[in-house]
Formats: C-alpha cells, structure tokens, sequence
C-alpha cells in the first residue's frame, strides 16, 4: 500500500511544474512512510510513496525501472495472484533477463505490462491504482481497481494530466481550487460526494474498472476493462445449498491469498457477521490470530464487542479491545478533520479512523469484513426494499400510519425512535418509484431541502441539468425490478463513494492496509449470479451468508439488531461539541460572512437538535461543519 502522483505535460508552459513532483510526492507521506522517490524523463513526473507490504527490501522500491531503462511504473495496492501470473506469463521474460530482480507483485506488473499493455489488467486480482510509462512511444497507461478500493484523482485540459492518490498531492500541481456547487448539491443530500465528482471544479476520479492512456498529444481515452454484471442466466444454475458450498469455497480463497505479507497482520473483528466470517476462515491459516474491536465505553446502545469477544474465543485468537469513552473520541475528531481532501461526512470515519490508529500500534496489515452488505444484502433499507416490493397488510398499515409517524420523535439515538424513523422513511418511500425510493433511502436531506441550505448565490451556481444527468447515470440500472440492480447500484454509488472512500482515508491516514476479502472479484461475480430469495427474504439479510458460515459462528451473533459503525453524534453536538458549531463554523456571523450557506436554515437546523424531534438534524449538521472545516483549510 503506497501513494502515487504523476504529471504529463502535454504542452512546454506546462513543463515547469514538473519541478513540483517532490513537494506532491511529499504529501503522501502518512500512506507511504517507509520510502519516498522521484522520477522525470523529459515532460514526464513521477513519484511514490512507500508502505512496504511484500519484498521490504529496497529492492522492490518504486518508481521501479525495467532493465533497459526504457518503461518505469509507480503502484499503489496489492496483486494476490502475482506470483500465479509470474509462471503462467512471464518465464520467457525471466530467462531473457536472467530472472526477477525482486519477489514483489510490482516488479511482476510491471513486466506485465510491457509484454501485454492494458489487455493484461483484467488478469489482476487484487486493489490498486498505477502509472506506466513508456519513454520511447510516450505513452502512458494510468489505471484503478475494478471496485475503486484504491483512490486515483486527476485534473486534465489540454496543456496537461495530473494525478494522485489524494486531492492534496494533486493541488501541488498548481490546480485550481474552485468549488463545483452541483458537487455541493449532491453532497448535501447524500453526506458524501458520488463519483467521479469531486468538490472541486476540473478535478475528477478515475472510475472504478477503468484506464486511462495518454501520449504527448494527451489523454487519448478513458475505458473499462471490468463491469460488474448482473447474471440472470444462472440464477437457476446452483440450488441453495451448492451455492452455499461454492461461498464457502470462493471466500476462503479470498481470505487465503489476503494474508500474503512480509509484515504484521490481523483483522478487525466488529462482531457482526462479516467480520467474524473473515476470522474464522482466517484462523485456518495462521496459529493464533491477532483480531481488533472497538468499543463504546460510555454508550452501551452502540458498544458490540461481547458479540466479538464470542468470535475471539471460539477461535483462540490473540484479540484486543479497544474500550473508549466520550473523550478518547473526540480527541481523534480533528485528527479525522485534518486528513480530509474533500468533505466527507459519513460519522463512522471516526470509529474507522481510531480503531485503524490503534491497530496500526499492533499490525500493518488488517482484515476486514467491507463490502458483505452491498454484495449480500445486509442493509436495513435491503429488507426494507423487499418489504416494499410484496403485497401485505402489514405494508398497507405501514403506509396509511404515515402522518403519525411524522408526528412521533424520530432519531437514531435510541430503539424506540431509531423504529420510528425508520416508520417514517419507510412511509416516504412507499409512494416513490423503485430509482426514486432508492434515492430517497440513499438521501439524508431531499434534493429540496438541500437547496433550501445553500444561499441564494450559492443555488444559482447549482447546474440543475448536470445534476440530473448524474442522478440519471447513477440510478441507470433500475431497468427490470430485479433486485440485484438495487445491490448493483448500492456497489456503484454506496460502497464506491462512501464505504471505500472512509476505509482508505482513515486506514492510510495510520499507514495500515486494509484488505477485503468479500471484494475479491470472484465472490462478487458469484454473487451476481445468485437470486435476490438466496441473499434476502421476510426474515433474514444477507441470508446466504449467514447460512453459510452458521456451523462456524457462536449462535448469539445471530438474530440482533444490526447497528453499523454509528456514534452518538446527538449527545455530543448537544454538549461537547456545541460550542464548536454555535460559536465557530455555524455561527450566524461566519455563515452570513462566508455567503455559502442560507443563515437561516442553518439557524433552524441548530434549533431541532435541541427538540424532541432531532430526525437526521445531526447528520447535516455534521455533512456542515465538515465542509466548513475542509473550507476554512483551503480558502480562509
């Protein structure tokens, strides 16, 4: 795991910023400590950032050169069948040059795409995003992973392309720094920012599966190499119980190639399904495990870890908690802050950052369970949707009670009104088509509400069309009611733009590697050869899962309330963090002064997180002060 940058200047004014490569290599420093290095070559930089993982010696250092000089890569990720390619393409090579100089996955890739170009990307297993250069053609191939697990952002016009692991190193490339109000828009409903938008005007993500090649004369094409798709041909080709065997099956694969490391490793251990599957397929592979959780200390609603400790027992696994209070989180809040590129408000950054901060004093390398619930069906708003979708009284009652639960105290904070908004949501999304209700259940603000919080000036800065065509590509597989186009889109949209995005930045911002088992591509195409009846039904989410791995979980972690990776921002806005929104980033004077937001929609949002009815007044308030935050760092 590693941070890359790069800079093509396609025109001569824009060489002179190739003089910037280390200041932008610099930047990443946290997602690569180990080592840092340069390459130019004429209108071509490039630099690397190191975390060594595989091969630590300097050997397997980056920008790696081939042996006639000729075509240099930087990488960021793992390959997991690297050595598997090694002997099944590249001997002739090893015996022309007289064998691989190092043992790492990017020595292979490298050689790989020398003797194969892009074609050779779709054979990768693993998380990634690379440059490869070619002195004597000019050209350059820049490519990301097939779910976007690793970041790869840009700014291109005609005099230039610059790239990076993250918006800070690209910035040193002399980028503008402008706001996409449309961005704004979007983010305000959703808390995150879809790709491949961006907060900034110009500045774009590579999209997942997807490369990119340029020359001297510029970028010549952005292609796909992988999509995934939804199957329907062998919904009928496996019964239950073989489709169960053969996840088994994929899955301890995925698990078995991802303990590949030269370095410290464990896995995080939330108790919750995914997580312990991970642990128990891991624990065939190593003696004693080193497995990490996290726990509430003063907030017992949201603590988990008796469900882990279950799982850390039954396999004998060397398990640590981490048992926090209300202080020991929020003195990590402004580290959280600080390493943001962009706004990103999903509050479960700051549980994902701190238990990243004190495994990384334990291992360099952690499992993890990301990515079970959109492949699977482990969501709420999944039974929620399935719920929808049938005919039943119980449906109808929902409906018809729906001005009373508007009318009932509605938050997150407590089972009592946690049920009752999720009453209330379920009652908005009845009279909504299937992409619209998906939107709504995405959304914690509607596109209307939304609008109502940005200023006059700021709205009209809103391109209505550019948000629509957006919406429109990102709800584009809502086609047939099948319900693997709600997970197909959940992959694209949910887990693409928030999930990974919160694992990669808190996880790199402790220099620790995140590895994902359940995004192993194979297990993902499986899934999407799979019914919507053998992942969710009346009863159970994510039921092949949990069937499937039942002989090998302690039964309590069964049939409890699923509550994610949550915090109790609402305690804390109303106490700790009160001063920092009423007098700081929210206060009346500095919205009015800054001219972004409308003063007095903020002024009622402030109010209703004093009321008895909160809703989801926290979570805006939160998609707030982190905009305001990242705001203050790059434009006051």
């Amino acid at each position: 795991m590693c941070g890359i940058t790069g800079y093509y200047a396609f025109k001569a004014n824009a060489a002179s910023n190739l003089t910037k490569i280390t200041q932008s290599t610099d930047k990443l420093l946290l997602r690569g400590p180990d080592t840092g290095n340069v390459y130019t070559h004429k209108n071509v930089a490039l630099g690397h950032r190191r975390l060594s993982i595989i091969d630590t010696s300097n050997g397997a250092s980056q920008p790696m050169t081939d042996v006639t000089g000729r075509y240099t890569i930087v990488f960021n990720g793992e390959i997991f069948n690297y050595q598997e390619l090694s002997d099944k393409y590249l001997q002739d090579v090893w015996q022309r040059i007289g064998g691989a100089k190092t043992t790492s996955d990017t020595e292979i890739l490298l050689y790989l795409l020398i003797k194969y170009g892009e074609s050779c990307i779709q054979w990768l297993a693993g998380f990634f995003a690379f440059s490869f250069y070619d002195t004597e053609t000019g050209r350059m191939i820049i490519a990301r992973d097939r779910f976007g697990k690793k970041p790869l952002v840009y700014h291109a016009t005609e005099e230039h392309i610059a790239f990076a692991s993250e918006i800070k190193a690209l910035l040193e490339w002399n980028i503008p720094k402008a706001i996409n109000y449309t961005t704004l828009y979007q983010y305000l409903q959703l808390n995150y920012i879809p790709q491949p938008q961006s907060m900034l005007e110009g500045v774009a993500k590579l999209p997942q599966g997807h490369c990119m090649i340029c020359d001297a004369n510029g970028v010549k094409e952005i292609k796909p190499y992988y999509e995934i798709q939804i199957d329907k041909a062998s919904y009928g080709k496996y019964d239950y119980n073989t489709a169960q065997q053969m996840l088994v099956q994929h899955m301890d694969v995925a698990v078995q190639e991802r303990m590949i490391a030269d370095v410290p490793l464990g896995a995080f251990l939330s108790g919750g399904i995914d997580s312990s599957v991970i642990v128990a397929l891991a624990s065939r592979y190593t003696d004693k495990l080193n497995t990490f959780s996290i726990g509430y200390k003063d907030n017992p609603f949201f603590d988990e870890t008796k469900y882990a400790k279950l799982v850390a027992e039954k396999y004998n696994t060397n398990h640590t908690v981490f048992s926090l209070s209300t202080d020991n989180f929020l003195e990590h809040v402004y580290s959280v802050l600080d390493y943001l590129d962009e706004p990103f408000a999903d509050s479960s950054a700051i549980p994902e950052y701190i238990l990243c901060y004190y495994t990384r004093k334990h291992v360099t390398v952690a499992l993890s369970g990301d990515g079970g619930d959109e492949v699977f069906a482990g969501y709420n708003k999944h039974a929620a949707e399935w719920k929808m979708r049938q005919q039943s009284l119980l449906n109808t009652l929902v409906k018809l009670g729906g001005p009373l639960w508007k009318a009932l105290p509605r938050s997150r904070n407590n089972k009592i009104t946690n049920l009752f908004r999720q009453l209330n949501r379920f009652a908005e999304g009845a009279s909504l088509s299937e992409s619209d209700r998906y939107w709504r259940w995405a959304s914690f603000n509607t596109p209307q509400q939304a609008g109502a919080l940005l200023s006059d000036k700021s709205r009209a800065q809103v391109d209505d069309a550019v948000f629509t065509q957006q919406r429109k590509e990102i709800l584009q597989h809502f086609k047939t009611g099948d319900f693997n186009e709600v997970l197909l889109t959940d992959m694209n949209l949910v887990l693409l733009s928030d999930m990974l995005v919160k694992v990669d930045m808190m996880s790199m911002a402790n220099s620790l590697e995140v590895r994902s088992p359940f995004l192993d591509y194979k297990v993902v195409d499986f899934a999407f050869s799979l019914p919507v009846d053998y992942k969710v039904d009346g009863s159970m989410k994510k039921r092949i899962v949990q069937d499937a791995f039942r002989s090998m979980l302690p039964e309590e972690i069964y049939n409890r309330p699923k509550h994610g990776f949550e915090i109790p921002l609402l305690d804390w806005f109303r106490k700790e963090l009160w001063g920092l929104i009423n007098d700081d980033l929210l206060s009346r004077s500095f919205v009015e002064q800054q001219g972004i937001f409308n003063p007095t929609a903020i002024e009622q949002l402030k109010k209703k997180l004093h009321c008895t009815n909160p809703e989801d007044s926290h979570a805006t308030i939160w998609a707030l002060i982190v905009f305001q935050y990242w705001w203050k760092k790059y434009y006051n």
